[in-house]
């Protein structure tokens, strides 16, 4: 094989591992009408297994109604509703969070590593943002009406940056898109994160990282 022909291979290769990786890139694509996740099923799948019958009920949620109770530490509540809320959503690729938010509350830094995710708001005004990998911050200010988009998998954050209650509606490209809040997966995780790790990371002390650990590990009821 000449050169010219080498180099003609390696580029079809290099193409069709591009147009793979491609495919690959949100949730797969759906081979059928629907496929209503059985949440009870033992059989472990990428996604859910297929139940039986369908109903109307596997496509409907009402959590989204009403306000959720942001009477917490950081001052806001994500209410979920995705695949495991609406088994309809299984296989479609979609799914939404209400968050609400107490005066100044904060929806701390976090990544969705398997969905872009895009936000509009209710009411309120936000402060809104994500970090690229080449740690430069994208920002923005966004009131009732308008909309923000946060690429998949870059850390982001949302900010009520009013004195009264405030609220998003999100959309992911996902049917479940994860969520590892950045604190609590660093400082809250189980087994934790070894103290000297952390330390060294931050730069900070063994008591300041006991310290955040103890006020961010789990309540117990």
């Amino acid at each position: 094989m000449n050169t010219k022909s080498s180099i003609l291979t390696l580029f079809s290769l290099l193409l069709l591992l591009l147009l793979a990786a491609s495919s690959f890139a949100a949730d797969p694509d759906l081979l059928q009408d629907l496929c209503v996740a059985d949440l009870s099923s033992s059989v472990k799948v990428n996604g859910f297994a297929c139940k039986a019958n369908a109903t109307g009920d596997d496509f409907f949620f009402q959590g989204l109604a009403s306000p959720g109770d942001t009477n917490n530490t950081m001052g806001s509540l994500v209410t979920a509703a995705n695949v495991e809320k609406i088994p309809g959503l299984n296989t479609l690729g979609i799914s939404m969070s209400r968050i609400d938010f107490a005066p100044g509350g904060l929806n701390p830094p976090h990544t969705h590593p398997r969905a872009t995710e895009m936000v509009f708001v209710l009411y309120g005004s936000f402060d809104v943002g994500f970090i690229t990998t080449a740690n430069k911050l994208v920002s923005k200010t966004i009131n009732k009406g308008e909309i923000f988009v946060f690429p998949r998998a870059l850390v982001h954050f949302q900010k009520n940056n009013g004195d009264a209650p405030a609220a998003l509606l999100s959309g992911f490209s996902s049917q479940l898109p994860g969520t590892q809040s950045i604190p609590t997966t660093l400082f809250a995780s189980s087994p934790t994160v070894p103290d000297h790790v952390l330390t060294r990371a931050f730069q900070i002390g063994t008591k300041e990282v006991e310290k955040i650990k103890s006020r961010l590990a789990p309540k117990k009821k």
